[in-house]
């Protein structure tokens, strides 16, 4: 029997020992836990079966008090003891399927040699005896971080230095060892081979087995107040950044929850794709959201343009959009609030009964606003303009009751009103004077209950107004020869503004600058609550929504993780984002990492994809091997049909996941059509609120952000589609989706954009 043969017995048993002892632990904690529920039963059913309700005096109440309390204080002991053995059952059931992934054995100076193995939780012998090690446990790193040889990790007394002498990994299966190789790497291409070789599902998978060096250290940063990580499509970055959440909440666990991390995707297509990740680790997902739901949600009576009108509208002038979109826009919204200080705001009449006579006129407002001392902020300001209509409107009450309308509603009230306006069922009043008073108070006060819900939500200040001032006043004092744009430009911009609001939409390049007018403003406070904020795809942001965001979550750490070769909304202005966003953060508590290797495609797709790319000479690939890509150049719409139909059927016996990417939603909605006529089943995306599901996809451009399939057919990627040399990130965002096979079939002329080295593709 060979050497290897021994090792993988010994591990094997070693395996089954630790599998057993985990058995053993799930059923007494199971049967705890039904013990916990019985006496949580008991004690609730029971509650006041020894306690003896006598108030006649203080000592007996408060023996009353002291025994409520005790039995309360049993029933909490006996809900945490079952919450926390249903959380170490659950930990167990995990490890039952897979225990652990690695094998580490080391030596401290002066210390015994030890062995350790890493899962995806801890579990530990009745001896408090680790028998596996959490992989965010400080001396995991080790595994992820060094060679053989002497490697530090950071233990909470301190850096510690160890002698590494064994790293093994495994691959195991419903408790047997399929495979187990020793590496002197992080992690060996051989298990990575393996990883990377299973096919793409529906839903992200979790990478803590194969975690490598580069993206540890962005897991396990706990010091930077910006982390910024570029990494080339398929470096794992959305899978580092996943880890690091569910790293995070580990480390300050009791200090930080689930509830403290808010991460923005792109959309919310993503947000299905990526949602099992954390609970597969034992976590629960972070908040999450999309940027334009954060901003559409404050916005219920405008349309906020989304991803499919930003993409499929998207204006072919983007100077004006680079200006405002810039930081310096932002610093001018900054500045503009502080002028409304002195002068220049806005408000709109509010309305009572009478709609031709404001209850409170603009006017009136403004005086009031202006009427505090100089020293108010805008916040101060708005709250005691708040208050003083409020305090107007409860001297009005008894001036209102009098009117002839109250009157008319008293008569015309049923018996049944009547009722419900008394303070209780059997109320009697002295003269039917005094009762007609009480009504008249009381039906006024209901009404003015209105007004009073209109000034409570700032409904007096005309936002819409402001904001077209201030552009206005923008247009004045800036010279936007700069910016390589005219007056008359912008004017006419600032009509298009008018027209949107008008029909009741804003621009996506619009609302966080109103949103954040608004705010400075009305002194709406920010959420301190958020401690890390992840942004990703960070390359279709904007300067000014990540200040923004800055300033709604003062208090938070950020990473920001995104590929600049991917910006399909910000395009080129993307490569000046880090140089303007670093300008927010303390320069000495910022860190950009770099990832450059690609894991997600075959090499030959990588090598394909780089060409694409002004600088794609910075992606390095990962040897693993596939066909190359095909291009497919066809006379009509049908033989594209039917070469598609080919390569569906292709993908389909070697039982891979096809997404067919086009440009746009109506190049998508074609095709589907043509497939369903032809009988090919397929499932159209049309919307970034549906879910992925098994099978052939048909998608467009925008929406396939951040997944991965199997195989991508690229459809029509001929000249006229594909022409502007800013679209360039849009065509390497197609490509590196596919991580085995990659077609593109185009009718005509290839786009330029796909002119690469003759000895990278095949002709079909």
């Amino acid at each position: 029997m060979s050497n290897f043969e021994n090792e993988k017995r010994y591990e094997q048993a070693h395996l089954d020992e630790v599998l057993d002892l985990i058995k053993k632990k799930e059923a007494k904690l199971t049967g705890s836990i039904k013990s916990a529920e019985k006496e949580a039963r008991n004690l609730n059913a029971h509650f006041f079966d020894d306690l003896k309700l006598d108030y006649d005096g203080y000592s007996t109440s408060m023996d009353t008090a002291l025994s409520i309390h005790q039995q309360q204080q049993m029933l909490a002991e006996r809900q945490n003891a079952w919450q926390h053995s249903s959380k170490q059952l659950s930990t167990l059931k995990r490890l039952e399927k897979k225990p652990y992934f690695a094998r580490v054995d080391f030596e401290e100076v002066g210390e015994k040699p030890e062995t350790i193995y890493i899962g995806l939780g801890s579990f530990a012998d009745r001896d408090d005896h680790f028998l596996i090690y959490d992989w965010r446990a400080p001396i995991s790193s080790i595994y992820y971080d060094g060679k053989l040889g002497k490697v530090t990790y950071h233990a909470p007394n301190g850096e510690q230095e160890v002698n590494m002498t064994k790293k093994r990994q495994f691959m195991i299966e419903d408790g047997q060892i399929e495979n187990m190789f020793d590496t002197n790497e992080s992690i060996g291409d051989q298990m990575l081979l393996e990883v990377l070789g299973e096919k793409s599902s529906t839903q992200m998978k979790s990478i803590v087995t194969t975690i490598q060096k580069e993206q540890n250290k962005i897991i396990r940063n706990t010091n930077a107040d910006l982390l910024f990580v570029q990494g080339a499509a398929g470096s794992g970055k959305t899978s580092a950044i996943l880890q690091r959440i569910a790293y995070l909440l580990y480390r300050y666990r009791g200090n930080l929850t689930s509830s403290n991390v808010i991460m923005f995707s792109p959309n919310q297509l993503f947000n299905d794709y990526i949602e099992n990740v954390l609970p597969e680790m034992g976590e629960q997902n972070m908040v999450q959201m999309t940027y334009w739901q954060f901003v559409s949600r404050r916005l219920p009576g405008i349309g906020v343009e989304n991803l499919f009108e930003q993409f499929e509208n998207s204006e072919k002038n983007n100077k004006i959009k680079d200006f405002k979109d810039s930081l310096y826009f932002f610093k001018l919204v900054t500045r503009y609030a502080q002028l409304l200080k002195e002068k220049g705001m806005v408000f709109k009449d509010l309305y009572f009964r009478d709609k031709d006579k404001p209850f409170f006129s603009k006017e009136k407002i403004k005086e009031i606003y202006y009427s505090f001392p100089h020293n108010y902020k805008l916040s101060n300001r708005i709250d005691a303009t708040r208050e003083s209509l409020v305090n107007s409107l409860n001297h009005m009450i008894a001036s209102e009751s009098k009117k002839a309308w109250v009157a008319d509603t008293i008569e015309n009230l049923s018996q049944e009103q009547l009722n419900q306006l008394y303070d209780r069922p059997d109320q009697e009043f002295e003269s039917s004077e005094k009762e007609e008073r009480f009504l008249a108070r009381k039906i006024v006060i209901k009404e003015l209950q209105k007004v009073n819900k209109k000034i409570n939500h700032n409904q007096f200040l005309n936002i819409r107004r402001q904001y077209i001032n201030f552009l206005r006043l923008v247009g004045r004092s800036v010279d936007f020869t700069k910016y390589g744009f005219t007056d008359e430009e912008w004017d006419n911009h600032i009509s298009k503004v008018i027209a949107s609001f008008k029909n009741k939409k804003i621009k996506m390049t619009d609302v966080s600058a109103y949103l954040y007018l608004y705010d400075l403003i009305t002194g709406r406070r920010t959420n301190y609550e958020m401690r890390y904020a992840f942004v990703d795809e960070i390359q279709d942001y904007t300067p000014f929504q990540i200040a923004y965001l800055r300033f709604n979550f003062p208090r938070a750490k950020f990473t920001m993780l995104g590929d600049l070769n991917q910006a399909i909304f910000t395009k080129e202005s993307s490569h000046d984002l880090l140089t303007q966003i670093s300008t927010l953060f303390d320069p000495e508590k910022t860190e950009v990492v770099q990832l450059t290797k690609s894991y997600r495609s075959t090499m030959q797709i990588t090598e394909f994809t780089k060409e694409i790319l002004v600088q794609g000479e910075k992606i390095e690939s990962f040897n693993r091997q596939g066909p190359k890509p095909a291009f497919y150049k066809r006379a009509e719409f049908e033989s594209e049909i039917d070469s598609l139909i080919s390569v569906i059927k292709e993908n389909d016996a070697q039982k891979l996941t096809t997404a067919i990417i086009t440009k746009d939603l109506e190049s998508s909605k074609a095709v589907f059509a043509a497939l369903k006529e032809k009988q090919i089943k397929t499932t159209l995306i049309a919307s970034a609120n549906q879910r992925l599901v098994p099978g052939t996809i048909v998608v467009p451009s925008y929406l396939a952000k951040g997944l991965e399939f199997d195989a991508v057919v690229m459809w029509d990627a001929s000249d006229n589609i594909y022409h502007e040399f800013d679209e360039s990130q849009l065509v390497y965002t197609i490509a590196s989706r596919a991580m085995y096979k990659l077609d593109i079939i185009y009718c005509g002329k290839l786009s330029p954009l796909l002119q690469v080295k003759k000895d990278l593709y095949i002709d079909k």
